[in-house]
């Protein structure tokens, strides 16, 4: 049994470099993948390009705001402590920030009368953001909420307590790796529609995350002695899957802006 450990303030600060660093990375292959996409139409490549802007300014704010919410649907008991004036630590949800974003995406696409999807050129910045994330959660051990449940094959890691335990962050680290490889694979015969890549993408990552979470301690059980993130993948799935399956079974997509395929 391998065994980890850290401090509570080594954790902290190695989990937070991580996840900004996941950001940043994912923002610079993001922009990268605008680039290579870019028409010739000047500027096309830019962040900053007419109606790319106001699809940026929601996804940030609408994962900002997604991520606590959801953080405070697993841990209602923290939202009851703010609530009476304590000051509790906040944490943030990886499930709330990607609904977020994609929530904030779409109220700024209505907004600017956009049509187009947006969601393609996200995939892989958003895999290789999640694992490296993911990588802060697996070195923080105990003093992060994603640690796993004890269990018995070799393969348990003791994170800090004694005990073998599920390396779930390791586990999701493989995941996403397999269905980012999975889809850049079939890029080519899924872009018939664009925005199917992502789709297929977010669908698989909140199965997962349904799946996985019962491999982790359940910090306050809601119906069924699931958590609150599981039945947030549950909810999400059951408005989002018939969108999945609409673009799955359309056999082209022929939009007038591909700058956001």
């Amino acid at each position: 049994m391998i065994a980890l450990d850290a401090n509570a303030s080594t954790a902290a600060w190695l989990h937070g470099l991580l996840e900004y660093l996941g950001i940043a990375v994912g923002m610079a292959l993001y922009r990268r993948a605008l680039q290579a996409d870019a028409t010739a139409t000047p500027g096309a490549g830019s962040l900053l390009a007419p109606g790319r802007f106001a699809v940026m300014v929601g996804l940030l704010a609408g994962a900002a705001l997604g991520n606590k919410a959801v953080y405070l649907v697993e841990r209602p008991d923290v939202a009851t402590a703010w609530l009476a004036g304590q000051l509790a630590p906040l944490g943030q949800s990886i499930v709330g920030g990607l609904l977020g974003g994609l929530i904030g995406v779409e109220l700024a696409k209505a907004w600017t009368g956009q049509k187009a999807s947006t969601g393609d050129a996200m995939v892989l910045p958003l895999a290789v953001g999640l694992i490296i994330g993911r990588v802060g959660c697996f070195l923080a051990g105990l003093h992060d909420d994603t640690y796993g449940l004890p269990t018995v094959p070799p393969w348990g890691l003791d994170q800090g307590d004694g005990v073998a335990r599920h390396p779930v962050a390791l586990y999701e680290m493989a995941f996403v790796a397999l269905l980012a490889a999975a889809l850049q694979h079939r890029r080519a015969s899924l872009a018939r529609v664009a925005g199917l890549r992502f789709k297929l993408f977010l669908a698989a990552y909140l199965l997962w995350r349904l799946l996985v979470d019962g491999l982790k301690p359940v910090p306050v059980a809601y119906p069924l002695g699931w958590s609150g993130i599981q039945w947030t993948c549950a909810l999400a799935l059951l408005l989002y899957l018939p969108w999945v399956w609409r673009a799955w079974r359309q056999p082209t997509a022929a939009l007038p802006n591909k700058e956001f395929a």
